[in-house]
């Protein structure tokens, strides 16, 4: 294959699992720290990224390099045989996620991303996280009980079932914040997320709109 092809099979790739994820071109830029005129180029097919963007890239969107490297006879055969989670309608406060029976529905992983951690799908519920996330859709979760600023986070607090939210974490607590906002954003001191508790269970790393 020759170098054109190279950059051509590489454009269509990441196109592809951009268009997957939902990201745009700034969210790209952002993530792997380049230019948005150099990742335009390799949208365009017009440049290759060197070899430790394209490990970012594939980090990233939780697949091989050789997903993003190799071609593929169709987008639907660029996926791997798949891992099969559940997605909840509900994750209820103090009851671990693997025990939860309100499953709704299943989603797919590829074999990579699935053997990064332990993951479970959600339903959004309520209108907090528009426009970016809208009632009906699933996010993918990674269970965890820690993320860093900037996350989107599942988390229980009073005891309440489980919302979605922004985190934003600061030396005397933290904040969640809604996309939508109509909401105003919630602060918790460090003593109050012993007290009520506030509890992180699962880093949102995926969204799948539903239609």
């Amino acid at each position: 294959m020759s170098n054109l092809g190279n950059k051509e099979v590489m454009a269509k790739n990441i196109q592809h699992y951009m268009d997957k994820h939902e990201k745009s071109r700034h969210d790209m830029c952002e993530a792997l720290g380049v230019k948005y005129t150099t990742f335009t180029d390799w949208v365009k097919g017009n440049s290759y990224p060197r070899i430790d963007k394209i490990e970012l890239m594939a980090n990233y969107f939780g697949i091989a390099k050789a997903d993003l490297v190799e071609s593929h006879n169709s987008t639907t055969n660029i996926r791997k045989k798949g891992v099969t989670i559940n997605v909840l309608g509900r994750v209820a406060a103090g009851i671990p996620v693997e025990a939860v029976e309100d499953i709704i529905d299943t989603e797919e992983l590829t074999e990579e991303m699935a053997r990064s951690g332990s993951f479970f799908g959600l339903k959004i519920q309520g209108d907090s996280m528009e426009p970016r996330m809208r009632e009906g859709d699933i996010v993918i979760v990674r269970q965890q009980d820690h993320a860093e600023s900037g996350d989107t986070v599942i988390v229980t607090v009073n005891g309440i079932d489980a919302t979605c939210k922004r985190l934003r974490k600061y030396r005397d607590g933290i904040e969640l914040i809604s996309n939508n906002p109509a909401y105003s954003p919630m602060f918790f001191s460090n003593e109050d997320i012993e007290i009520k508790p506030v509890r992180i269970i699962g880093k949102v790393v995926e969204l799948r709109g539903k239609f």
